[in-house]
């Protein structure tokens, strides 16, 4: 018997319903599985966003961990906010402890399950679940600099009024503070974008800050990000589902660099199948070992 596409999103707060909502709209799963140790929280996210499926063959729905083991997908945008004051390392140590339960709680996930990773700091939680999960690394992946890749992209198409379609720029590194725009790379329809768009290193260095503070402004207006997120995260489910063979900006194990880092990378069915070999300048090469250290 065939079984029924779903994809389990572990964490139901507004990251995650939001990613839900966006994959029910994108219809490429028969099936939305919802997980959270918040059961009121859980129950409500699925009761609100099942109102919303008329509009949509995907049924929504409570789900186990066991249940997410044997997803398709594995979402897992679960982790801890910052406190004031926190320190970095001591919220990584909180988001260790989420990942381990999370981890534990799933058991043994089924051999053709592929993890994505959301929750921040992205490049090294999702290192750090790939090895308490022991999860074949081409199937555990974060959404990495995906986001930051197509904001690099919409302000480019903005400022040089070309569709975002066909302006090729990416942003590498470890999402955050320490990202990498390769304007050594970006270009439209073969021409690099600075000759293009007749743009100086002060035009391109604002342009690369501007992508990289967005978040910040959003989320002192609103308190945090979702949209863009849930649509980076269903664009790239519908890849996966469908075999697409696409290119991603994803947190992927570099064999280089000994570590997990965002970078283009092709991906399928059966999660990343080859990291695309860009090559860098010196200067862009340096700041990513410094945020690979």
């Amino acid at each position: 018997i065939d079984m029924p596409h779903n994809v389990a999103i572990i964490g139901a707060g507004s990251v995650g319903s939001t990613i839900a909502s966006f994959l029910m709209w994108e219809g490429v799963f028969e099936e939305v599985l919802m997980v959270d140790i918040d059961m009121e929280l859980c129950k409500g996210q699925v009761m609100d966003l099942s109102d919303a499926s008329f509009l949509t063959d995907t049924a929504v729905r409570i789900g186990s961990f066991q249940d997410a083991a044997n997803a398709d997908i594995v979402i897992i945008t679960a982790g801890a906010k910052q406190r004031k004051g926190e320190t970095r390392e001591k919220l990584l140590k909180r988001n260790v402890k989420i990942l381990r339960a999370i981890s534990n709680a799933m058991g043994t996930v089924s051999e053709n399950t592929i993890v994505l990773l959301v929750a921040n700091p992205v490049d090294i939680l999702t290192q750090v679940f790939q090895e308490i999960s022991g999860i074949p690394r081409t199937r555990v992946i974060g959404s990495g600099t995906f986001l930051d890749s197509m904001r690099l992209r919409t302000e480019i198409s903005r400022r040089l009024d070309v569709a975002v379609s066909h302006v090729h720029a990416c942003v590498v590194g470890m999402h955050g503070d320490c990202q990498v725009a390769l304007w050594s790379n970006a270009q439209i329809a073969g021409v690099s974008v600075s000759e293009y768009g007749k743009l100086n290193g002060k035009d391109l260095k604002q342009i690369a800050e501007d992508t990289r503070d967005k978040a910040y402004k959003i989320i002192r207006a609103k308190g945090s990000t979702y949209y863009g997120i849930g649509a980076c995260v269903a664009k790239l489910s519908r890849g996966i589902m469908q075999d697409r063979r696409g290119v991603f900006q994803l947190s992927v194990w570099s064999e280089k660099h000994g570590c997990y880092l965002s970078w283009p990378s092709l991906v399928g069915s059966k999660g990343v199948i080859k990291l695309i070999p860009l090559k860098l300048k010196n200067s862009e090469e340096q700041v990513l070992f410094l945020g690979g250290r």
